[in-house]
């Protein structure tokens, strides 16, 4: 049915999809691994991540520049104040960048989370978008193979690259908790 909706809608398709995307990246709680499978589904591997990289770029735009106009205020439309301030760690201006590309790069971490929070900070929208277009790119593709894997009726492949982005996600999970209790520890000396 979805390939027979792509067929229908001809050169609007990838148009709507990127529009879909966009609107997931601004509504932070729609997840995207969805949208992402059915991109790969639908275009292929290929034109299913350019589809979404283009509306994860897009929709990154438009959450910094609406945090940096709205502030927290905004933010917090999405995420509560525990998860906001869960992300300590993007006020030390030293690490800002490296911290930022880790957690963009690997899959598993809390990117909508990020994407809001970033507006917040003192990196400028060039660098940013370069960060979240480039760091992205990995979860993209896992998910927009697999997704293309299962058009093609290769469920072993789709398991192998699902399975694979498990253990990654799973990684970049402890990744993230690592930094959440290493800037705990350091708020607890400052208290100190």
């Amino acid at each position: 049915r979805l390939q027979a909706w792509v067929d229908e809608r001809g050169a609007l398709a990838p148009v709507i999809m990127v529009l879909l995307v966009v609107a997931q990246v601004v509504v932070a709680v729609i997840p995207g691994e969805p949208l992402e499978l059915a991109a790969g589904f639908a275009f292929g591997a290929f034109e299913g991540t350019l589809i979404c990289l283009a509306g994860i770029f897009i929709g990154s735009m438009i959450v910094f520049l609406l945090v940096r106009r709205f502030g927290v205020k905004l933010v917090r439309l999405f995420f509560s104040d525990e998860k906001i301030n869960s992300m300590k760690f993007l006020k030390n201006p030293k690490r800002l960048f490296i911290v930022t590309s880790v957690l963009m790069l690997v899959p598993g971490t809390p990117k909508d989370l990020l994407t809001y929070c970033a507006g917040l900070t003192t990196l400028p929208i060039t660098t940013w978008m370069l960060i979240c277009s480039v760091g992205r790119i990995p979860s993209v593709i896992t998910s927009t193979l697999g997704g293309h894997a299962l058009s093609e009726g290769n469920y072993v492949y789709a398991a192998i690259v699902f399975g694979v982005t498990a253990l990654l996600c799973g990684g970049g999970l402890w990744l993230y908790a690592r930094m959440q209790a290493k800037g705990k520890k350091e708020d607890a000396k400052k208290a100190n």
